[in-house]
């Protein structure tokens, strides 16, 4: 039995991944500053208004401003290349932070949840005053931050993660807003923590749709949209090929789709025509720039065919 080994790997799809890397790079720092920025000028708000809310916020804020860096060191550590004992560079580095992003939001719905509770039950007075200005500030600080993050949103899960972040941030500075506003003019204390509640509930299953993203990744599972059967069908339509076997195909980050395969030969089919045939129908259909292709021969006319 003869053997056929082609690696095909997009070097332009390599490119335009490693362009949008530092675009990405350079969204996280201005969020981050924005955001870093606006954490000084709450904690300092809290402390001259004795506002335990804005110190909580504050500390929600943190996290925020921790995440953010996280996204950012990832995002750099993605754009290092290959090494000896890192084929494939440090790419994975983004799901990393995208995985511990989402734990961290979890961690903080999860919170707000029992604060909220323990509110419910107990009220708690709240300085509404400082309160809607830092809100609306905040709203501002995270409106320009989730327009900035937007565009990068789509093409990294890492990008997602900070974005999401962001996003529940304004929203819940909406929310703030709104329950200020009625503590303010109606007295009503429980409304700080309902708000809390429904903030919680609103990041809790896109977070958790965002660590499954995660997990499937690091466990190398198919890319979300992607059907094995198709892509089995798909390679054993190209004309020479007869049989598929040792199918697999997983994501090396976001928007990094890879395939291996091993394709048996008909008889007297050429190497060359079905290794390119391959690799441009893979690439075109289901948008996977690294393939690597194993033909295997049942005779020994094949090679002899493309003379």
């Amino acid at each position: 039995m003869g053997e056929g080994t082609g690696n095909t790997g997009g070097h332009a799809h390599g490119h335009s991944h490693a362009h949008a890397t530092s675009e990405n790079r350079g969204r996280l720092r201005v969020v981050l500053v924005l955001t870093a920025t606006f954490l000084v000028v709450e904690v300092v708000a809290g402390f001259l208004s004795g506002s335990l809310a804005l110190l909580a916020d504050a500390g929600h804020m943190l996290t925020d401003v921790a995440g953010l860096a996280l996204a950012l060191v990832a995002v750099s550590f993605a754009s290092r290349g290959p090494t000896p004992e890192r084929t494939y560079g440090f790419q994975r580095a983004e799901i990393l932070a995208a995985l511990l992003n989402a734990v961290v939001l979890i961690g903080v719905a999860g919170f707000v949840l029992f604060e909220a509770v323990t509110r419910l039950v107990k009220p708690e007075p709240v300085a509404t005053g400082p309160m809607l200005v830092v809100a609306v500030l905040g709203l501002c600080v995270n409106a320009a931050g989730a327009f900035v993050l937007h565009a990068g949103a789509g093409s990294s899960l890492n990008m997602r993660a900070a974005y999401l972040e962001v996003l529940a941030d304004g929203v819940a500075s909406v929310g703030v807003i709104g329950a200020a506003l009625v503590v303010r003019y109606t007295g009503f204390l429980r409304a700080d923590p309902l708000v809390s509640v429904l903030i919680a509930l609103w990041v809790l299953p896109r977070t958790w749709k965002l660590l499954q993203e995660a997990v499937g990744i690091l466990l190398e599972g198919v890319p979300d949209g992607m059907r094995m059967p198709d892509v089995r069908a798909a390679i054993l339509a190209v004309p020479g090929v007869s049989a598929v076997h040792d199918l697999h195909v997983w994501t090396l980050t976001s928007g990094v789709h890879v395939l291996t395969v091993h394709a048996i030969l008909e008889k007297g089919a050429c190497h060359g025509d079905v290794l390119e045939a391959v690799r441009t129908g893979v690439e075109e259909r289901f948008h996977i720039h690294h393939v690597t292709v194993q033909l295997e021969e049942t005779g020994c006319g094949a090679r002899s065919a493309c003379a």
